[in-house]
């Protein structure tokens, strides 16, 4: 169990779409004493509350769980104030940047700011999960382009503020930064 842990003791998972990355961040959870699951993923249709059942599924019994599609930021200084800060596992960047593009500019600019902010400052162990879009094709339309821009960005400066970074492809990681998995 992990119960010395710095706020440098977080982890940035990258990979494309069914790389594993979730199941690394996961396997990086497994060693904190207290988890608690951080969603950014909503239900807007069958197929996607299909997957969310899964997800919840395969998670362990005990870990607690927020479903925070925007103020990341406020859930990170929320679990900050408490007693004994739990480890936070973010699942995912990707999801949470398509839901501030369709929330406005305003919120967009306010809650990256507060989410990056309030990561450099959680005392407790994190493990981000990210989709890397840095390894595909340029979108055809201006959204898609935008969406990966972002992301690109956030994965940038998630990176710069994370003590290790993880690439995973077909489930296996691949260490970009620090050390050990």
């Amino acid at each position: 169990m992990n119960t010395g842990t710095q706020a440098t003791d977080h982890t940035l998972v990258l990979g494309g779409i069914r790389s594993g990355k979730t199941a690394l961040a996961e396997t990086v959870a497994t060693a904190w004493d207290r988890v608690t699951y951080v969603a950014t993923a909503t239900a807007g249709d069958d197929e996607m509350a299909a997957r969310i059942d899964r997800h919840r599924a395969g998670r362990p019994g005990h870990w607690g769980l927020i479903e925070e599609p925007l103020r990341l930021g406020e859930v990170l200084q929320a679990q900050a104030r408490s007693t004994h800060p739990p480890g936070l596992l973010i699942d995912c960047m990707g999801l949470w940047v398509s839901n501030l593009m369709f929330a406005g500019e305003e919120v967009f600019a306010a809650e990256r700011a507060r989410f990056l902010d309030s990561l450099a400052n959680y005392p407790g162990p994190v493990a981000i999960v990210s989709n890397e879009v840095g390894l595909g094709t340029i979108g055809m339309d201006p959204l898609t382009r935008r969406f990966a821009d972002e992301l690109g960005w956030l994965n940038q400066a998630l990176a710069a503020r994370c003590h290790r970074v993880v690439l995973s492809v077909a489930g296996l990681p691949q260490i970009l930064k620090g050390s050990g998995f």
